[in-house]
């Protein structure tokens, strides 16, 4: 049977046919109108690009469009988007794509889309050598302003969640060799697998956020895990012009994940989590951990110059590891 190829079909065909996961004449301009009335926008973009983020080997193309429409609302949300409006779409892709995988992308874009809130604006294709998947999001910035430059010493670190899986179900999907003497267990690989190809975020987190608040404050400091845990604290340190003191014993791993220097290092470094880092005044940060009991104190803010230590100083030598970089 042939199998219908984008060079084939060409790209008015292509548009044509995406124009079914969209509200109706919404790909009818080039341009997407979005009329609003006294709110501040927020606009984000991210790119996943073949070879760099993924491949064909290692992720289906439901679980990239999930996973496109994710990386782009946790960057949202971090900032203190209190509602998604919608995406639009680029795709540059080589001319032998076969059409039934845009078509299960756009499945997975849209699947993502209907959990989280949102539709597709529009967007643009064309030709390349590799496939890249580029997402501009539009959200609605609510009461709340997160940002990486309103860390404040004295203040507690806390993230939303476990970190390193989603480096472990990408290593167990590219069939990466481990050491001899590690075991990992069933359950521990399905769950890395599905944060690697499925992560999710957490749309009650403002909610949360608001409802323990114990003073008026509107500025939190906030970003997302997506290039590494290490990575996300240095961000806030940097932006924020102060010290980062993290507390080893305080982090919490997944039960079954091994122990040494290099699965330490997969947990600090391994990025694409989505999970939350931010900081909060103590006492605001012990209504939301009583709040929400997946919220996970990992250090505090001090004056100094903008760097992160271990409270164990034994521990310092992980930060010799360098985080991921897409150049």
């Amino acid at each position: 049977m042939h199998k219908e190829l984008l060079e084939d079909i060409g790209e008015k065909e292509l548009i044509n046919r995406l124009r079914k996961f969209m509200p109706k004449n919404q790909a009818s301009d080039d341009c997407a109108l979005i009329t609003t009335k006294n709110k501040n926008l927020l606009v984000n973009n991210d790119c996943l690009v073949e070879n760099v983020h993924f491949s064909d080997t290692n992720i289906c193309p439901k679980d990239l469009g999930w996973k496109a429409v994710v990386s782009n609302i946790s960057d949202l949300l971090s900032s203190g988007s209190k509602k998604t409006i919608g995406i639009t779409i680029s795709l540059i892709l080589p001319s032998k794509t076969e059409w039934v995988w845009v078509e299960e992308l756009y499945k997975g874009i849209n699947k993502a889309l209907k959990k989280y809130g949102g539709i597709i604006l529009g967007g643009d294709c064309t030709a390349g050598n590799q496939k890249t998947i580029s997402i501009t999001a539009l959200g609605i910035q609510g009461e709340l302003m997160l940002r990486r430059n309103a860390c404040k010493p004295g203040e507690i670190i806390l993230t939303t969640g476990i970190h390193g899986l989603s480096k472990l179900g990408f290593m167990i999907q590219n069939q990466i060799n481990f050491d001899n003497d590690v075991s990992l267990k069933k359950r521990l690989i399905k769950n890395s697998i599905e944060h690697f190809c499925r992560p999710k975020i957490y749309p009650n987190f403002l909610t949360n956020l608001l409802k323990s608040r114990s003073n008026k404050r509107t500025k939190v400091g906030c970003t997302d895990s997506s290039d590494g845990l290490i990575q996300a604290v240095q961000d806030l340190a940097v932006a924020s012009n102060c010290k980062a003191i993290l507390n080893y014993e305080k982090i919490k791993k997944d039960k079954d994940w091994p122990k040494g220097d290099k699965w330490d290092e997969y947990y600090f470094f391994g990025g694409e989590d989505y999970e939350l880092v931010f900081s909060l005044p103590k006492k605001w940060a012990k209504n939301l951990s009583k709040l929400d009991k997946n919220i996970i104190e990992i250090g505090c803010f001090i004056k100094g110059e903008p760097s992160i230590e271990f409270k164990d100083n034994k521990k310092n030598k992980l930060l010799n590891n360098t985080p991921f970089k897409h150049f």
